[in-house]
């Protein structure tokens, strides 16, 4: 008697909840519609994720503004803070000029990148081709059929700012120059790198092969977040390579092309270029008490004002810029409750830490938090955008932070209804 109660109980309760669970509501289409439209305006595009940008810049000074500040004499410059990638001074940043071995940072990233692939380690061999021997401008002399390892085709690029090493490595990962050369083009466009087109990858003259200041920023910093080991080349003042050949072996001495690392306390990297056309250009990274800055100098006429320059910059950014990071975006509560879902919460993570950057007398007090739903209901995909977490200080916005489902949820349909409700009335009988 008592089950078939309960029988009749969950015919009835099946009955009710068809319009409360259906297969295909207008109500969750809606909120994946809200969703989709807020992921378009708020979340970061690929080229900000791929650099994780956690806010918004709204503090940069131009050259105008900052004229009193800074007096810069090279046409084209940016300052950029590393974590945020908040610009704290810009000249021209836009126009694109000849960065001649500056492109080398996208022939650095994408040979970090193939190491982390298992494309190759940095103890296996790379052998040096007909035409990456034929390299001209600054080189360190490899032979045909030399063959060198990856960790000392690093050095010959990163350290001597070698052409001839920079094609080699270019080969070894796309097969041949032009091949990787398509690679550093469609890194540049997921990257946002609007202004920069490459034409070959040691930054030779090309027609055609040029960068902008904001560009070289954004690459800088890309290098830089994903792979801060390249400091442990960039910082290498002088070092020495075994040429191998079929004459035999030899020495061979690497002296850093960047002289600003003895120059300026805290320089810790990143390239130098130099072309008669392209005038004297350089990302010059330093650290201080725990921040980096990225200084990008391009065109300028003498060496002596592009290291000028470039601590002019870092000089002002070190000495107005005061950093607020929040590395407890979720205070430590990983549920977020999710409608329509098979669980009534789904466990979440915070995309990163927040970084802002306060500059001149701007105050880093009375900053507020709050979460915004982006996606309230199920179903939800590993890795979904579901809120975001955003910053304010006195009514103005400062940034966000995506909060990622780190698990699915299923949505919940008509038949997880009745199995739980089954369930249920069998537990109570």
């Amino acid at each position: 008697m008592k089950k078939k109660i309960a029988i009749e109980i969950v015919i009835i309760l099946m009955i009710s909840l068809i319009p409360v669970f259906p297969v295909s509501g207008t109500g969750t289409e809606n909120s994946e519609n809200i969703s989709q439209e807020e992921n378009t305006s708020e979340t970061p595009s690929e080229a900000d994720t791929s650099s994780e940008t956690a806010n918004d810049n709204n503090t940069a000074v131009s050259e105008g503004e900052g004229a009193a500040v800074i007096k810069i004499e090279s046409p084209s410059v940016l300052l950029m803070e590393l974590n945020s990638g908040q610009v704290l001074y810009e000249k021209d940043p836009d126009t694109a000029r000849r960065p001649a071995s500056v492109t080398k940072i996208m022939t650095m990233l994408l040979a970090f990148e193939a190491i982390d692939s298992g494309k190759f380690g940095l103890e296996d061999t790379i052998t040096v081709s007909e035409h990456a021997a034929s390299m001209g401008g600054s080189q360190v002399y490899l032979e045909v059929g030399e063959t060198q390892t990856v960790e000392d085709m690093l050095k010959c690029m990163i350290v001597s700012s070698a052409n001839d090493a920079a094609v080699a490595v270019g080969e070894a990962i796309a097969g041949s120059e032009p091949g990787f050369v398509a690679m550093m083009n469609e890194k540049a466009a997921a990257l946002g790198m609007t202004n920069t087109h490459f034409e070959n990858a040691c930054g030779l003259e090309a027609d055609g092969h040029l960068m902008s200041a904001r560009d070289i920023a954004i690459l800088s910093r890309e290098l830089l977040l994903k792979h801060p080991e390249v400091t442990n080349y960039s910082t290498i003042w002088m070092d020495t390579i075994i040429h191998k050949t079929r004459k035999g072996e030899s020495e061979f001495g690497l002296a850093n092309t960047n002289k600003f690392l003895k120059k300026y306390d805290g320089a810790n990297g990143l390239k130098t270029g130099y072309t008669s056309a392209a005038g004297f250009s350089m990302s010059a990274t330093a650290t201080r008490n725990g921040t980096t800055l990225i200084a990008v100098v391009m065109g300028s006429k003498t060496k002596d004002i592009r290291y000028s320059d470039a601590a002019k910059l870092l000089d002002y950014g070190f000495a107005n810029c005061t950093i607020y990071e929040d590395n407890k975006v979720l205070e430590g509560n990983n549920q977020i409750e999710i409608k329509n879902g098979v669980k009534k919460q789904v466990t979440v993570e915070a995309e990163q830490d927040f970084h802002y950057v306060f500059v001149g007398d701007s105050k880093n007090g009375d900053i507020t938090k709050k979460i915004e739903m982006v996606k309230e209901a199920a179903p939800v995909e590993k890795g979904d955008i579901v809120a975001k977490v955003v910053y304010e200080q006195a009514g103005n916005p400062l940034g966000s932070v995506n909060i990622i489902a780190i698990e699915p949820v299923e949505q919940q349909k008509y038949h997880h209804a009745l199995e739980k409700l089954f369930l249920q009335y069998i537990n109570i009988y």
